[in-house]
């Protein structure tokens, strides 16, 4: 049986891939195109996470793609919502056509000699293996293990007499209703957990080793919606878009230059919302903003359930499962029916697949990346790695018009293949995430690219230097080398003024 060819083969169908997807038919139209996808489903992350609340824990007027305004005023949407507007995105722009579900990708391989790649992937409904070749390989994957979220072992756990869940793993039958739940964990699923199930809990107490930083936001956009009523929706939406952003952006640079004006707001905020009836002490956390990521809640969700008494927070660490819940070191014991450990993700990149180039495995990590968006000393390559600090769609969406400009850089000077090479005064200890300081940064940090010392090998997440950047800079920077067919020699590539894709 031949071996399918495209001009581009996509990695998963989530936001990033369905986004890389609807640009090259946007952008570069004459392309052929393969989307391969693990599960059964448009969606990603979005599909897979099921538990009580899920939502994004950014606003969707930043989160949503720059092609396809998000015009709904909610300003985080559930889970099913977003899914919903991801399938929709991908029917407008006939992507799903092009979707080959249940195709989990285990090895991506580049060979010189023949100037594409081979990629093998394993058809999970039948167990059978197959292969296609591409031109040009775009990952878009996402960073974590679908298959087994971060779950530390604690002890005396096999005594506890009721289910013990992560959530990345809800089971569609379990029934929490008038029980006592014990989420332990504090980021951005234990703080969506506890409001939602405190609707059908007998109560919901949140286990933290220690505090996370959480800001409320108003749940709908209410100046968009007085707007739309004398103004057009794209106009709207393409303001609040950029009002976004430049807060997004204007917190993130106060929190780095000023961190304990914005910690001193940012706690004075919590302390009204809780109202009294829980200590700071448990909602004040011992680095400073966005460190870690900040955390969203909205309309102050959390604090409503606490004031109401339906739901509270204690800070300590677990000495031992008991029968009937944990005991803390402090002696404190917490009674429970139902544990759930909001314990956090595991990092992973390709979806757990191997690269390869002329034979020779490419340890990730060990890769500088250029732009954000190509791997050192790997052709033909893009993966779609959003932001940390802001929407991870703002990075998603520019890098992927970044590969459909290089994809027609290629074609208007005849060239087969480009790639990227880094000194050894380019590269840096950090991971492509190392602004931050979280745990699944740290677990993960064998596991992901580096980042530059300078100039397009570092990593910046600043969309506002991002975005020109990458949809108006030169291709053609004197570090990208190119080449005209299989082992051909590197040849100059011609200076002069650059277009946008698609012109």
């Amino acid at each position: 049986m031949p071996v399918p060819h495209f001009d581009v083969l996509i990695v998963g169908a989530g936001v990033s891939g369905i986004g890389a997807a609807c640009h090259l038919t946007r952008e570069c139209p004459g392309k052929s195109y393969v989307v391969l996808e693990r599960r059964e489903r448009i969606g990603g992350t979005w599909d897979l996470f099921r538990y009580p609340g899920i939502r994004s824990d950014s606003d969707m007027f930043t989160f949503g793609f720059a092609f396809r305004p998000w015009n709904e005023p909610r300003v985080l949407a559930d889970g099913p919502a977003i899914q919903r507007y991801v399938e929709e995105t991908a029917a407008e722009y006939g992507v799903d056509e092009h979707i080959r579900y249940r195709m989990k990708v285990l090895r991506a391989s580049w060979s010189s000699a023949e100037g594409r790649w081979t990629v093998e992937a394993r058809n999970e409904s039948t167990g059978r293996k197959q292969r296609f070749t591409a031109g040009y390989l775009v990952a878009g994957t996402g960073y974590y293990d679908y298959d087994q979220g971060y779950r530390p072992p604690f002890p005396g756990e096999e005594r506890f007499g009721g289910p013990v869940i992560h959530p990345q793993h809800w089971p569609d039958d379990l029934d929490y209703a008038g029980k006592r739940v014990l989420i332990i964990g504090s980021g951005a699923t234990a703080i969506t957990l506890v409001p939602a199930m405190a609707q059908d809990a007998a109560h919901v107490t949140m286990l933290q080793r220690s505090p996370t930083y959480i800001m409320s936001l108003p749940a709908e956009d209410k100046i968009s919606e007085a707007l739309r009523r004398v103004l057009p929706d794209d106009l709207v939406w393409r303001m609040a878009r950029r009002r976004n952003i430049t807060l997004q952006r204007g917190l993130y640079r106060l929190s780095r230059k000023r961190p304990g004006v914005v910690r001193r707001l940012m706690l004075r905020g919590v302390q009204r919302q809780l109202g009294g009836a829980s200590d700071l002490a448990n909602f004040t956390p011992d680095y400073n903003p966005w460190d870690q990521r900040l955390c969203v809640v909205p309309d102050g969700d959390l604090f409503r359930v606490i004031r109401e008494k339906r739901a509270d927070v204690v800070t300590g660490r677990i000495e031992t499962f008991t029968e009937t819940g944990v005991r803390l070191e402090s002696g404190e014991e917490i009674e429970a029916d139902v544990i759930l450990t909001a314990t956090g993700l595991q990092v992973q990149l390709l979806g757990g697949a191997s690269l390869e180039v002329d034979g020779e495995p490419l340890p990730i990590a060990g890769l500088v990346t250029y732009k954000g968006v190509l791997l050192e000393g790997v052709p033909n390559a893009s993966i779609i790695f959003g932001y940390t600090n802001a929407s991870w769609t703002l990075k998603a969406d520019i890098a992927a018009e970044y590969t459909c400009r290089l994809l027609n850089y290629l074609d208007r000077h005849g060239y087969t293949q480009a790639v990227a090479y880094a000194s050894d005064a380019d590269r840096a200890e950090d991971s492509v995430m190392g602004a931050l300081d979280a745990g699944y940064v740290r677990r993960g940090n064998d596991r992901l690219p580096r980042q530059g010392t300078h100039g397009p090998w570092k990593v910046r997440n600043d969309y506002l230097r991002d975005a020109p950047a990458l949809r108006m800079g030169p291709i053609n920077d004197g570090i990208l080398q190119f080449r005209r067919g299989p082992h051909a020699e590197p040849v100059p590539a011609p200076a002069g003024a650059e277009v946008p894709a698609g012109r």
